[in-house]
C-alpha cells in the first residue's frame, strides 16, 4: 500500500500543487484547505505523514500539530513563510520533525518527505546495528522504535528518536550539531544559523526532565556539540 500524506493549506493552490507532486510520486493525498478540515482529519484517520501550513485562519497547524502529537509520533512537516523563524521554533517544540520555507522547491519538498517517511519505517526493520541501546536509565528499542526512562515511556517523534540514537551510539562522544544535522537530514545544506537541531535537543530535555545546567544524560559540550555519557 502506497503512503498516505495529509496536506493542508488554506491556499488552494499551493495545497493542490503540493499533491500532485506527491501523487507523481506515487503517494496518496488527502487535501484539506483549512485548519479544522485538518483537524477532523487526523482525528478520524491516521496519514503516514503530515504537512501542515502554520499560519491557516481560525485553526492553525500549530493546533493540528498538538492535535497530533496527543497520541501519535507518525513525522509532521510545517510550511511556514520567510521570516517567521518564532513560528519555526514553536512548530518544532510542538513536535514537528521538519519545516519547509515558502516559496519552497517542489522537488526539494518531495525529498523531505521521502527522507521523513524512510526515518519513520526504519524503526519497524531489523538492521545489523545494535537494536538495543542502553544508556543508565535510558533504554532505545531501535527496532520497535520504542523509548524508555525509568521505565517510564517516552512518546517520541521520529526525529527525536534519531538525534537520541546517534547520541547513544556515540558511547560518549561528543556530536556537533552539524553531524546530528546530516545524519538526520542527509546531504541538505547546513548552516550554522540553523537551530533546529537546538530546538529538538531542548525539546528532547523537557520530555526527560533532564536540566540542562546539570544534565544527567544528554550534556552539552560548548562550542563543540552534545553527547551522552557511558554510565
Amino acid at each position: 500500500m502506497n503512503e498516505r500524506i495529509l496536506v493542508a493549506d488554506d491556499e488552494p493552490e499551493i495545497a493542490d500543487l503540493v499533491c500532485l507532486y506527491l501523487q507523481n510520486e506515487n503517494y496518496e493525498t488527502r487535501v484539506c484547505y483549512s485548519g479544522q478540515e485538518a483537524l477532523e482529519e487526523v482525528r478520524r484517520e491516521k496519514p503516514d505523514l503530515a504537512i501542515l501550513d502554520i499560519m491557516m485562519p481560525g485553526v492553525s497547524g500549530l493546533t493540528v500539530c498538538r492535535e497530533i502529537r496527543k497520541k501519535d509520533t507518525y513525522p509532521v512537516i510545517f510550511l511556514t513563510a520567510k521570516g517567521e523563524e518564532i513560528d519555526k521554533i514553536n512548530g518544532l517544540a510542538l513536535g514537528a520533525d521538519d519545516y519547509i520555507t515558502k516559496p519552497f522547491r517542489p522537488l526539494e519538498m518531495v525529498a523531505r518527505v521521502k527522507a521523513q517517511l524512510r526515518r519513520s519505517k526504519k524503526y519497524n526493520c531489523t538492521g545489523q546495528e545494535e537494536d538495543l541501546l542502553v544508556r543508565g536509565g535510558l533504554t532505545l528499542n531501535v527496532r520497535t522504535h520504542q523509548c524508555t526512562l525509568g521505565g517510564k515511556d517516552l512518546k517520541l517523534t521520529p526525529t527525536e528518536f534519531s538525534v537520541l540514537e546517534i547520541l547513544c551510539r556515540k558511547k560518549g562522544s561528543v556530536v556537533s550539531s552539524e553531524e546530528l544535522f546530516h545524519a538526520i537530514w542527509k546531504d541538505e545544506y547546513y548552516s550554522r544559523k540553523n537551530n533546529t537541531i537546538t530546538v529538538h535537543i531542548r525539546h528532547l530535555r523537557e520530555k526527560m526532565g533532564d536540566s540542562i545546567d546539570h544534565p544527567r544524560y544528554i550534556k552539552t559540550v560548548w562550542g563543540c556539540g552534545y553527547k551522552i555519557e557511558e554510565q
